[in-house]
Parts: C-alpha cells; sequence; structure tokens
C-alpha cells in the first residue's frame, strides 16, 4: 500500500498557487481548477446498462458545469468495474492513487461497495453511491461513505406492502442471485412477507438455465415472483417460466431490473406486467429541463439511477465551485451538504444516509418501463 499511501500525501497537499499548462491543479478565483471526479461501477459485461446510466448521468452534470466555467474545467475519469467486486478491487487503487480525483460517484453495486470501501477510506476519499442499497454498507463506519437514494430496508419492505396491497398476493416465492445486493433485498422482503412465502431459492451470476428453480416455483401454487438480483438473470427467469406455463405468474423485482435489457432477455410477450420498485425518482418527473438535456447529450432517455447520478456529482461539483480542492476538505464538504437537488433535497446524516427514502413502483408495459406510483 505505500502508493497508496504516497498518493494520499500528495491529495493532501491540495491546490498550486499559480498556474500552468500540464494539468496542475490551480485556483481560478474562489474555484478549485484541474481536478477530477471519478465513476467506479460497470460500463462492459452483463450490467452495463445500470452503469452507462449512472456514469451518463455524472457526466451530463460534468458537463453542465464545464460549460458555465470553461476557464476551470472538470474532469469525469470512468473505471469499469464490469459490476463485479473482484474487478472492482483491482481498479480502485488506480482511482485512489490519481491525487486529482477529489470525489467518487459510484461505486455502483453493493458488493462491489463493500469490496472497495476500507480502501476508499484509508485514502480518505469521499464516495457518493447513486445505486449501492445494501443497508450494511452504511454499518461499516467507512467517514467517506455516503448513498443519495434510499436503501433496502427502505426498498424492502415498500416492495412487500405493494405484492400485499396493490397485488394482494397470497402466495409469494422468492428467488435472489446470491449476491451482496439480491439476497439482501430478497431477505427483507421475505421477513416483510412473513407466512405469505411459501419457498424460497437462490440462483447464481451467469446462471441460463432455471428449469429446476421454474418447476419449484409452480409446484408452489404461488401467485406471485419475488427476484432480488439483476435484469440478465431475471429476464431469462421471466422467459422460462412463462414457456413452462407460468405466465399467470406475476414477476415482482428490485431496481437491479429495471432496465428494458431486461426485456431482450425475456421477450417483451413475456416481461409485460412485470413489476419493479425502485428508490428512484422517475427521470421524466425531474425538475427543470434535466430530462431532455439528457436526451440530447446521450441521443436516449436517461433510465435507472441518472437522475441520483446527477445529483450526487453536482455534490462533489459544488464543493470544487467553492475551493475544495483536497479530499479532506471535499469530506467535510460533503458532510455539511444541504441542497435541494433535482431527486430530493440532499443531506446526509452520520452514516452517510439521505432523509428522502422515497420507493415507486414501475410496470413494463409494451417493453417500455412506466412509473406507477410512490409507494406508501
Amino acid at each position: 500500500m505505500a502508493a497508496v499511501g504516497a498518493a494520499i500525501a500528495l491529495a493532501a497537499t491540495g491546490c498550486s498557487s499559480g498556474g500552468d499548462d500540464d494539468g496542475d491543479t490551480t485556483a481560478s478565483g474562489d474555484k478549485a481548477c484541474g481536478l477530477t471526479i471519478a465513476f467506479v461501477g460497470a460500463q462492459t459485461g452483463g450490467e452495463a446498462a445500470l452503469g452507462i446510466n449512472i456514469s451518463n448521468g455524472a457526466q451530463l452534470a460534468v458537463d453542465q458545469y464545464n460549460e458555465k466555467n470553461a476557464d476551470c474545467k472538470v474532469t469525469l475519469k470512468k473505471f469499469d468495474s464490469e459490476g463485479k467486486p473482484e474487478k472492482a478491487s483491482t481498479v480502485v487503487p488506480e482511482v485512489v492513487q490519481d491525487e486529482k480525483i477529489v470525489g467518487v460517484v459510484g461505486p455502483a453495486f453493493s458488493g462491489e461497495t463493500k469490496a472497495t470501501g476500507p480502501t476508499f477510506e484509508e485514502a480518505g476519499l469521499p464516495i457518493i453511491t447513486a445505486s449501492a442499497t445494501n443497508p450494511a454498507l452504511a454499518e461499516n463506519g467507512w467517514k467517506i461513505f455516503h448513498r443519495i437514494l434510499g436503501n433496502d430496508a427502505a426498498q424492502g419492505p415498500q416492495a412487500a406492502l405493494y405484492i400485499k396491497n396493490d397485488l394482494k398476493a397470497s402466495k409469494v416465492y422468492v428467488v435472489d442471485d446470491a449476491s451482496e445486493y439480491g439476497k439482501g433485498l430478497s431477505d427483507i422482503v421475505k421477513k416483510d412477507l412473513g407466512s405469505v412465502v411459501v419457498g424460497s431459492d437462490t440462483v447464481q451470476d451467469g446462471q441460463t438455465d432455471f428449469s429446476a428453480v421454474v418447476t419449484k416455483i409452480k409446484s408452489s401454487g404461488a401467485t406471485a415472483l419475488f427476484y432480488g438480483g439483476y435484469y440478465d438473470e431475471a429476464g431469462l427467469l421471466r422467459k422460462q417460466l412463462t414457456q413452462a406455463g407460468g405466465q399467470a405468474i406475476t414477476l415482482i423485482a428490485g431496481d437491479g431490473v429495471k432496465d428494458t435489457k431486461f426485456v431482450d432477455g425475456a421477450g417483451t410477450a413475456a416481461a409485460e406486467g412485470t413489476i419493479v420498485t425502485c428508490p428512484c425518482l422517475p427521470p421524466e418527473k425531474a425538475p427543470g429541463t434535466f430530462f431532455e438535456d439528457y436526451k440530447k447529450a446521450f441521443n436516449a432517455e436517461p433510465s435507472t439511477y441518472s437522475a441520483e447520478a446527477f445529483d450526487a456529482a453536482t455534490v462533489f461539483l459544488d464543493g470544487i465551485a467553492d475551493g475544495k480542492s483536497t479530499r479532506a476538505d471535499m469530506l467535510e464538504f460533503v458532510k455539511a451538504y444541504d441542497k435541494q437537488g433535482i431527486t430530493k433535497q440532499v443531506k446526509f446524516d452520520a452514516k452517510g444516509e439521505v432523509a428522502d427514502k422515497g420507493v415507486w413502483a414501475y410496470k413494463f408495459e409494451g417493453g417500455k418501463i412506466v412509473a406507477l406510483k410512490e409507494i406508501k
């Protein structure tokens, strides 16, 4: 860890008082210049769509900041974790060794956040995840950890509430993908559903044959299936369950399935009617011009966690605009932050959690994701 220690020492030195042309950190008025925000999350691999949603939201915030601060621009540097803890553990040392990086949007997934949190903590590098929802992440005592959305302790009970009150399901089967996120969320849903759960099972990342679990689901007599995991496996499970005659069994899933890539795996017909919950604001409901600006920038509509990532990046950009040029100063700025973002009032408690933990229900209709209601 000697290289990491050296990078931390460099980061602590802050801005130089003058400027030159080699990209050194300088000051322009009260703003800090020559600084970088990192994104850590999937850019390739099976969960890339979710990661790209997030990195695009952060990129939009940085691009808009740079338009207004052409003399003092900020760089967004993306680090591809492929959504896997083991991969993230190999790229995060590179993040903390770059002394110009003063904040991280991410990591994107709970497993990779758990794996890399100690490295960020040692480096004193503040992180704001726009999507990692496992509640235990806030219980590690990391001073650098912040989450700009509600965790699964909020999402799980609301998902269970929707299953009971809106779907009125009396028999529910629960499946998880054994990931830090999927199992954690499913365990919460099972606890809140109680005796309504008639069976449960676990699948694996990358699994393609779900015949055994499909047989168990059908044999249980369940009218609803809750899935904790990501869209790749969920899509294939939905497809195979429908092909086996289980089309009447409603699939409900967490935010890891809230992407149209789910339709690619399930097929439009089988995906129809699937419900997903998410502690995220429908991006079309974000105030101002965010929705239109995102479409113009990326030729696509913003999707899951794009708006939350915009807010996360904005926190760091506001700190840079306020002259925070060291990781230590940025961390204190983030901890004291209290401003209205496009998704919520952004203010973190002592554990790095936000107060606004609203959870929405969405539905797949005609291959698209439609916001239904905020679950209350």
